[in-house]
């Protein structure tokens, strides 16, 4: 098995140490190094946005400097998100010649994130692998130079997305008959949605941030449930709603969120628009519903509500065929260290599942 040291955000709700989990379950010694809790702080953080983090690139090297001056030698080293390393860390990393992957899930090659991105597209060139999650994105980062690029879909964790055994564990607070989890954001003009749903007398609950920058608040207000979730209570909402609504950025071209797998595979129906990588996923009608207008989305919201034999048919199916897509953390964590040809021993999911659901559901 293989020394890895993991460089991304550890906190435990962060899709990012739900990877580093996934990796140490795969029998893997993770060493995870945090850069945000050290430079990303709320007051700075404009700034660095604005700079493409550039003026903490002397204090990043030395960071990274006193990483590798303790460290063991990792057989990879593995950065999440990576906007945070200039190329000179990324030539320190290598000096201790092993693979350095980047994973990213954003756009960086997109235009929605203004300068987040600079320093981490001058260093393409030197990662050994680059994992990104749109085709768009795997084009452009070749086009920079880059030498290796591994397209994946994004995915849900085993552990961390594990759905309740039994509806009734489920507090009633996190039950509804339609939901959403996620931010507000000006230029998606999802608030427009839920109009349409409120026109229509559809009951829906909102959680997120942001919501109360939306000239739509007062009216939202009464379906604003309360902030971003995470953990049990997350998976709450998901599973306890009949339907779990699956929203697109689409100034991050997205075609499919990390919602595209979490939502089958805690138990909720997943209702999403309707895109070409969506239909690759799910079988439409069968495994999952979609709708490309807020006028459809309606009609299939009405649809679900009034029949439950079928809302409990598609959620089955749909969290069957996720499960059958090989999509969790752990299967893309696999995928990735072979393909730099680093062996994998898998452990048994289905007993880290029922182990982790007995754990967290407590």
């Amino acid at each position: 098995m293989a020394n890895i040291l993991y460089i991304g955000d550890s906190n435990p709700g962060s899709t990012s140490a739900h990877r580093a989990g996934a990796l140490q379950r795969l029998g893997h010694t993770v060493l995870i190094k945090d850069p945000y809790k050290v430079f990303a702080t709320s007051l700075f953080e404009p700034l660095h946005l604005r700079t493409g983090y550039r003026l903490i690139q002397g204090k990043m090297l030395k960071w990274v400097k006193s990483i590798l001056v303790v460290l063991y030698k990792p057989d990879v080293i593995w950065v999440d998100s990576g906007e945070l390393l200039g190329p000179d860390c990324i030539k320190l990393l290598k000096s201790y010649n092993c693979p350095v992957i980047l994973y990213n899930v954003d756009d960086p090659t997109g235009k929605r994130d203004g300068r987040k991105f600079d320093l981490l597209l001058k260093a393409l060139d030197i990662y050994d692998l680059v994992v990104v999650v749109r085709k768009d994105t795997e084009e452009e980062c070749l086009k920079l130079g880059a030498k290796h690029v591994l397209r994946v879909l994004r995915s849900y964790d085993e552990v961390a997305h594990q759905p309740f055994k039994n509806y009734t564990d489920i507090p009633t607070e996190y039950r509804s008959a339609v939901a959403f989890i996620g931010t507000w954001m000006r230029r998606e003009k999802r608030d427009e949605l839920f109009l349409k749903l409120i026109e229509a007398n559809i009951p829906f609950r909102i959680w997120g941030i942001r919501w109360q920058k939306s000239p739509h608040w007062e009216v939202l207000k009464p379906y604003y449930a309360g902030g971003a979730l995470s953990g049990r209570n997350y998976v709450a909402a998901i599973q306890g709603a009949k339907v779990c609504l699956g929203l697109l950025s689409k100034g991050n071209r997205d075609l499919h969120t990390q919602r595209s797998l979490e939502i089958p595979f805690a138990g909720g129906l997943f209702c999403a628009e309707r895109t070409s990588e969506h239909q690759e996923m799910y079988q439409e009608g069968v495994e999952a519903v979609f709708w490309s207008t807020p006028e459809e989305c309606v009609q299939v919201c009405k649809r679900l509500l009034d029949n439950d034999l079928l809302n409990d048919t598609i959620r089955m199916a749909g969290r069957n065929r996720v499960l059958k897509n090989g999509v969790g953390n752990q299967d893309i964590c696999k995928r990735i260290l072979e393909e730099i040809n680093i062996p994998v021993t898998q452990v048994n999911t289905n007993t880290v599942n029922s182990q982790a659901s007995a754990v967290l559901a407590n």
